[in-house]
């Protein structure tokens, strides 16, 4: 018969811990710095080509 082997995902699910409640909150704050990053790099950018498109609107009339 085949010998019984222990899962090793069982074990792996035995060694967590909880993280520091300090840890936690930097990490929640690296991450709600890169959003904010990344929704002003997209703001900038979406809105870029058409402001471009307006500066040489106006300076072709002059």
């Amino acid at each position: 018969m085949a010998k019984k082997h222990k899962n090793p995902f069982k074990e792996l699910e035995a060694s967590l811990h909880e993280a520091p409640p300090e840890m936690k909150q930097k990490v929640m704050n690296d991450i709600a710095a890169a959003k904010l990053i990344m929704d002003m790099a997209s703001l900038f950018s979406i809105n870029l080509g058409d402001a471009l498109r307006k500066l040489f609107r106006t300076l072709g009339d002059n």
